[in-house]
């Protein structure tokens, strides 16, 4: 039988749900004037770099415990991250990077990619170098979003996943 939440679970979980309402809201609104200017973000690049790559290995980890990538599959965010750490880091990354880094079978990956692609968030160019590999990366949109997400959940830091749950988060209704 489920009990009801304290005044202090209760204020935390509206809290929570009126930031994925502002996230929400900048993910749906395709009018870049929302999302934040470069000049905004200024020296947060490095630590927008830092969270993607948090979440990204959060993520690689937990299919490792629980032995499976399949329970947990979000491949399309998978790639937005791995992009958006290619982005930051300057790098290049093929579509069969691309689709190795969501973890699924490329088939599904494609998928996804011709998705996010319809979105507006990556661009497909061939690569300089060798006109036979097609890159991937994220638009000018895709940053803008990644960086408005990063900056709305901008309260990681470097320690935030290195403790134990607080049992205050675990048990909101038992």
């Amino acid at each position: 039988m489920a009990r009801p939440l304290s005044r202090q679970n209760s204020t935390k979980l509206e809290s929570i749900a009126d930031q994925l309402n502002e996230i929400a809201e900048m993910i749906r609104s395709p009018n870049l004037a929302n999302m934040p200017h470069k000049s905004a973000v200024g020296d947060s690049h490095a630590s927008f770099l830092r969270l993607a790559q948090q979440l990204y290995q959060m993520r690689r980890r937990r299919a490792a415990c629980f032995g499976s990538s399949e329970l947990f599959g979000e491949p399309a965010w998978d790639m937005l991250l791995d992009l958006y750490i290619a982005h930051a880091s300057q790098q290049s990354v093929s579509v069969t990077s691309a689709c190795i880094g969501a973890a699924v079978p490329a088939t599904t990956a494609l998928r996804h990619l011709g998705q996010l692609q319809d979105e507006g968030l990556i661009e497909r160019e061939h690569d300089t170098r060798d006109q036979r590999r097609i890159n991937v990366r994220l638009s000018e949109l895709g940053v803008a979003r990644m960086e408005a997400y990063f900056s709305a959940v901008g309260g990681v830091t470097d320690d935030a996943y290195a403790g134990p749950i607080p049992t205050s988060f675990l048990r909101v209704a038992s």
